[in-house]
């Protein structure tokens, strides 16, 4: 029985016919009635209404229009009254009518015979229990029935039932856990293929929902999964294989372990899914990127089975070849115009991208002995698709295993060269791309030692007939020229510029556009080298600037903007002379047009109401030309400002363009539209628009190079950016990068104001005072490691940029409130990854995730202890009420002995405190001494380094308390001196550190030390200081002053003194006024001890001897 009266019932099958007509104007009118009428008025009967048209309409279509519109409209938000916040709206209906349509959904559900209309009611009944799982609430009624239903004889309701868990694992409570586990077990023996596959995907879901120390007991469930493959194998049904390989993959990401006992099995049944060309070719990849996913998570499980890596690496040279079967002489493949058509679902595509995987996360150990097995052998194939997927293979494997690789290149070259001569071109094509690759791969190597081979090799392929490879050519020189250094290039450029300008007169355009790359790249490398082809190409490119070209030149005018910024980076302004003010002027030309344009763009879509963006790829590349610009003319460029600056804030100032979709078609239009990414939000899509925020990323850089290059003169435009562009920026939480930039951009414009201004001026500081309060509030507000990171590095830089006691209490509580934040959650991440580490296979190395995690956490303790640092420079015991505060965090974290990450931290914070603070540090001596004296013990260097500098400057800076304490440790710091490995690379600072500290303390404190001169006699023996720049000046100020004084000590050793102070200079440890200094102090002691300065000089190398020479001239 209907509980709405007919004309309600009558009106709504009237509004479902309208939104669902073929006409766009009645389906518009018709939604203005939704949204205005029922949504905004009546949205209770609406959902009723809906419900009972799902379980009553005699019509399939409509049934299933209304279920698919009831989950639309729940999910939709409505404000509360009497407040700001809102919530979904199906959750502010009354309660009766709440268990009306659950009753009702479930009715549905149950009755429901034609499949397609039970799967939209399943997922508006998992988007309603979504709604109660997410507000902790039940629907107890719910649980009952999908078990009951997943019992059920009828198959569809079996299935059904899964499909629901699918959507929502969390309505499975805890104390159901027994029944769950028998009633999947059940569904994967399940007579029906669909209720099996459901069953799978339903576990996954759920599965990865549970808590880690939950997973266990669900591992004995592995076998009967595994067992739903082999039939659908057999069978040849590639589309239910596919499914289930990716029901496994996700299992597989959650926990790799889960498979140990039958890893062998899956491995062999993956491989001959792979190796079956009788199935589709997406239940293949699907079972490469299941062994794929078990190198991401579980490399060493993989590196243990007896086959894994070699029939991988088989099957992925295997699927390399089957390329170009249609095109044999590869005459389409030269034909091509569009070089960037979609690949990635490619057999050859998917086989390389799983090279480059087992690479990097197997390594070369394990990779390259299979891998060389083949490679040879195809090398000398006469099929050409043999000899590309081995050149293609070496491409992908080069990153993973450099460390093995760069030491055979010689014979790895060996294999590739040749191919640059292939009579195949989609072999030489292959040969470019392994040139290229190698290049950036094995940067620094190949340039340096393989030049010659390199570029005598390809720059011949330049005058290939094909097109295509010509253009592969040239980008390959971008890969080896943007690591090369100006004295490596420089033989080379009359050859490799003869061929490019060849390449700009080629019929075809994209050859133009790669070709301007590549001067560009060369250009930036050779720099000033570059000078001599400046008259040649720099005419050339302003001819290109100033035609008027039609659309499809697009590309091309921005690569040569590109390519004649880079230039003028190369050359300079003295030998651009009024080229480069020319150069300006075209560029404000270019933008001109383009601000035309889309104004124009504008008002036309307007009018026919459909806004879009102008894709004129100019725009972006204007962008980084005004910012190359600006470098070239440095003050020169202010006058430009004025036409520079505002389509730069319009970029800078935009808003996030997001959209909400509820339905299928919008989101099927999205994800086929470019530059929108689609993020899942309870039940529903967010659409965020990326390339809007990608230019407004960019922006925000470019805003920072003006700072940073215009300085003072960049000030009119300071505190609009920070209003509008930069503190916003802060907390724009729709892209990580924004907000970094944003974060590096607050202390250059904060210099620029004050370089301005003056650092005391009134306008400083009240500029101050509205920014610092934004800076500390991100502190606590930010969720990104990376960034948060980000965020204390401009908090301590603008405090640096401000200067001394910028900061209130306020300000500094609020610091500590932030930090005692961060370090909590800090702690808590530690624990988390300590707990996982515990469940992880012996043996097993970290992720790249977890490794990642790990740096990002030692980068944000670095960037925090800075903060500290910088905050007791510039407040000095000010800072000390505050920071005590979190004392019990330094006690826990200086007193770690099984983390030296946190050890340092806590020393180096104890460090400034000693350095800031003078004598009222005592009062925290209970905190610091025997940390410090643990600490000059630690075998970890880093930490070893922290507790030595600090006794140090304990005694230079702490008084008269801290006298006794530095004296006593005088023993130790000589211990540290001596250790086996004190002079090993790694120790060498925390050595050198000892060394100073002990100058400090015979310096600051002679008269605690009993036997002074023994001592001395000992600490001549501590030196050179040849690495730390910090503490050299510290011990050979100190050794100068004994000199003066004639000590005893000094002259006995006088030989080895002259040499230590010899090798400073050499170091160049010793430099300026301090070098100065110890010079004659040195020259003194020679003509004192009478030793033979030359004689000593004469056992060094020559440069040695000419370097420290000049000095004693």
């Amino acid at each position: 029985m209907s509980l709405l009266p007919p004309e309600i019932t009558a009106a709504l099958n009237q509004l479902l016919e309208g939104l669902s007509s073929k006409d766009n104007n009645t389906r518009t009118l018709a939604e203005d009635q939704l949204n205005n009428e029922w949504v905004a008025k009546r949205p209770d009967v609406l959902l009723v209404g809906l419900v009972l048209q799902t379980q009553n309409s005699s019509d399939p279509a409509t049934r299933s229009f209304a279920a698919v519109l009831f989950r639309r409209i729940a999910t939709k938000a409505r404000k509360l009254p009497s407040s700001d916040d809102s919530t979904e709206l199906y959750s502010t209906l009354q309660t009766s009518q709440k268990e009306f349509i659950r009753a009702k959904l479930l009715e549905c559900l149950h009755g429901e015979t034609l499949l397609h209309v039970r799967h939209k009611v399943s997922d508006a009944v998992a988007e309603i229990a979504r709604q109660y799982a997410d507000s902790d609430e039940s629907w107890p009624e719910l649980l009952h029935a999908l078990f009951a239903a997943s019992q059920s004889p009828d198959a569809a309701q079996r299935e059904g039932a899964f499909r629901i868990f699918t959507a929502t694992p969390g309505i499975i409570e805890k104390q159901h856990e027994a029944a769950v586990l028998g009633a999947f077990s059940k569904g994967f023996k399940d007579p029906d293929v669909s209720v099996r596959l459901a069953a799978m995907e339903a576990f996954s879901s759920f599965f990865t929902s549970c808590p880690k120390k939950a997973q266990k007991k669900y591992y004995p469930l592995i076998a009967e999964i595994l067992n739903i493959l082999p039939p659908l194998k057999e069978s040849g049904d590639s589309d239910n294989l596919s499914q289930a390989l990716m029901a496994l993959i996700e299992l597989a990401e959650e926990a790799p372990l889960m498979f140990k006992t039958l890893f062998h099995n899956l491995v062999q049944f993956s491989v001959s899914v792979i190796s079956d060309k009788d199935l589709e070719n997406q239940a293949r990849q699907n079972a490469l990127e299941l062994m794929g996913t078990f190198a991401d998570y579980s490399a060493t499980m993989c590196k243990r089975d007896p086959s894994y890596t070699a029939d991988m690496v088989t099957q992925c040279l295997s699927l390399m070849t089957d390329v170009g079967m249609d095109d044999d002489d590869a005459s389409e493949w030269n034909a091509a115009e569009d070089l960037d058509a979609e690949e990635s679902d490619l057999n050859h595509v998917a086989g390389e991208q799983a090279m480059d995987r087992l690479a990097n996360k197997l390594g070369g150990q394990a990779v390259l002995p299979p891998t060389f097995n083949w490679l040879p052998r195809m090398m000398t194939s006469q099929a050409w698709r043999d000899r590309h997927a081995a050149l293609m293979a070496i491409s992908a494997i080069s990153e993973g295993c450099r460390e093995l690789m760069v030491g055979e290149l010689d014979k790895v070259l060996d294999l590739v060269v040749p191919a640059l001569r292939d009579s195949h071109p989609r072999v030489r094509w292959a040969g470019c791309n392994a040139m290229g690759q190698m290049s950036t791969d094995f940067a620094g190597t190949m340039q340096s030692k393989y030049h010659h081979i390199v570029l005598a090799n390809i720059i011949p392929v330049l005058e290939s007939p094909e097109p295509r490879i010509q253009s592969h050519a040239a980008a390959a020189l971008v890969n080896f020229c943007e690591e090369a250094e100006k004295a490596t290039l420089e033989p080379y450029l009359d050859d490799l510029l003869h061929h490019l300008l060849l390449l700009l007169r080629s019929p075809k355009r994209y050859v133009q556009e790669q070709a301007l790359s590549t001067i560009a790249t060369i250009a930036d490398s050779a720099e000033t080298a570059f000078g001599k082809y400046y008259g040649i190409l720099m005419p050339l490119l302003f001819n290109v600037l100033r035609e008027e070209q039609s659309k499809e030149y697009r590309l091309l005018r921005a690569k040569a903007m590109e390519c004649a910024t880079l230039i003028a980076l190369a050359v300079g302004k003295d030998q651009m002379g009024q080229d480069a003010f020319d150069l300006v002027q075209i560029l404000g030309t270019v933008q001109g047009l383009l601000e035309r344009l889309l104004t124009s763009i504008w008002l036309i879509d307007k009018a026919i109401g459909n806004i879009t963006d102008a894709d004129d790829p100019q725009s972006q590349y204007l962008l980084h030309c005004w910012g190359r610009m600006c470098r070239v003319l440095g003050q020169d460029f202010v006058p430009y400002l004025g036409g520079v600056m505002p389509p730069l804030m319009e970029l800078a100032s935009a808003k996030a363009d997001i959209q909400l979709l509820d339905d299928d078609e919008q989101i099927s239009s999205f994800q086929q539209e470019d530059g929108w990414e689609l993020v899942p939000l309870k039940g529903k899509v967010i659409g965020i628009k990326t390339s809007t925020l990608e230019e407004k990323h960019m922006a925000i850089e470019l805003i920072l190079i003006y700072s940073q290059q215009l300085e003072a003169a960049f000030e009119p435009y300071v505190v609009e950016i920070l209003e509008k562009v930069v503190l916003p920026g802060l907390g724009f939480f729709f892209h990580d990068p924004v907000r970094v930039a944003s974060a590096k951009s607050v202390p250059m414009l904060l210099n620029s104001y004050k370089l301005a201004h003056g650092d005391r001026s009134p306008q400083l500081a009240k500029l101050w005072e509205s920014t610092v309060g934004k800076v500390l509030e991100v502190l606590s507000a930010e969720p990104a490691i990376d960034t948060l990171a980000a965020m204390y590095q401009s908090f301590y830089e603008s405090v640096e940029v401000i200067g001394k006691n910028c900061l209130t209490t306020a300000h500094m509580q609020a610091f500590i409130e932030a930090a005692k934040s961060t370090l909590e959650e800090y702690r808590a991440r530690v624990k988390k990854r300590d707990e996982e580490t515990q469940e992880t296979e012996e043996g097993e190395e970290l992720s790249e995730d977890e490794m990642v995690a790990i740096e990002d956490d030692q980068t944000l303790l670095s960037d925090m202890n800075k903060a500290f640092h910088t905050i007791f420079k510039n407040q000095e015991t000010s800072f000390l009420p505050a920071w005590s505060r979190l004392i019990d965090f330094y006690d826990a974290f200086i007193n770690n002995k099984e983390d030296p990450t946190q050890r340092q931290w806590a020393l180096c914070i104890m460090d400034d405190v000693l350095e800031f603070c003078g004598d009222q540090s005592w009062s925290y001596q209970l905190h610091i001494r025997q940390p410090l004296i643990d600490g000059m013990r630690d075998d970890v260097p880093a930490n070893r380094q922290a507790a030595c500098y600090g006794v140090g400057i304990a005694a230079q800076k702490g008084g008269a308390p801290w006298s006794d304490f530095v004296a006593e440790s005088l023993p130790i710091l000589f211990a540290a001196c001596q250790r086996p490995d004190a002079r090993e690379e790694d120790h060498n600072f925390a050595t050198e550190n000892a060394c100073a500290s002990i100058a400090k303390i015979l310096q600051a404190n002679p008269s605690k030390v009993p036997n002074v001169q023994e001592v001395v006699a000992h600490w001549i023996n501590t030196l050179p200081v040849v690495n730390d720049e910090e503490a050299a000046p510290y011990a050979y100020m100190f050794l100068a002053h004994l000199i003066d004084q004639h000590n005893p000590a000094v002259i006995a050793a006088a030989s080895s003194v002259f040499l230590a102070i010899v090798k400073a200079l050499e170091a160049e440890t010793l430099q300026g006024v301090t070098a100065g200094r110890v010079v004659a102090a040195a020259k003194s002691l020679v003509q004192m001890a009478g030793i033979d300065a030359n004689g000593l000089l004469a056992s060094l190398s020559l440069e040695t001897q000419q370097k420290v020479r000049a000095w004693f001239a």
